[in-house]
């Protein structure tokens, strides 16, 4: 396992993405979220949960990520999370965001999603090269 380079933490309101996006008629959901992770939230159990969720996913790869980044930002709607064939939720590393994780020398980016109630939250944290602790 590579070392730790960042780690970024992220809670958000279900209600709250609910609400923005009834706001803004659909407008949040169609430029936040990819096609396919639209298509992903179609199978869930709860859509705005589902979309809170991977918004928190985008956030706390952002922040475990954009320090990172020589310009110390980029725009976290790249941050794509795909649900694999066994349900756990992916970040795809290609596109804009492998080249963001490229510029930054991370190998890998590793989450956690969860909800409960009113909120749903996400870890993300991001992998480099090299031994974790410097263990050999």
């Amino acid at each position: 396992m590579g070392n730790v380079l960042g780690i970024g933490i992220d809670m958000v309101l279900v209600s709250e993405i609910r609400e923005l996006d009834k706001r803004t008629k659909g407008a949040f959901v169609k430029k936040t979220f990819t096609e396919t992770e639209k298509e992903d939230a179609k199978e869930s159990q709860d859509l705005y949960t589902f979309y809170a969720g991977r918004f928190a996913v985008k956030e706390a790869v952002f922040k475990a990520l954009a320090h990172l980044t020589e310009e110390k930002s980029f725009d976290f709607r790249i941050v794509e999370t795909k649900r694999l064939p066994d349900g756990r939720p992916r970040v795809m590393m290609d596109g804009s965001l492998g080249e963001v994780m490229k510029q930054s020398g991370i190998e890998d980016i590793l989450i956690s999603v969860s909800n409960e109630a009113d909120y749903a939250i996400a870890i993300a944290e991001a992998v480099g090269p090299g031994n974790a602790f410097g263990a050999e």
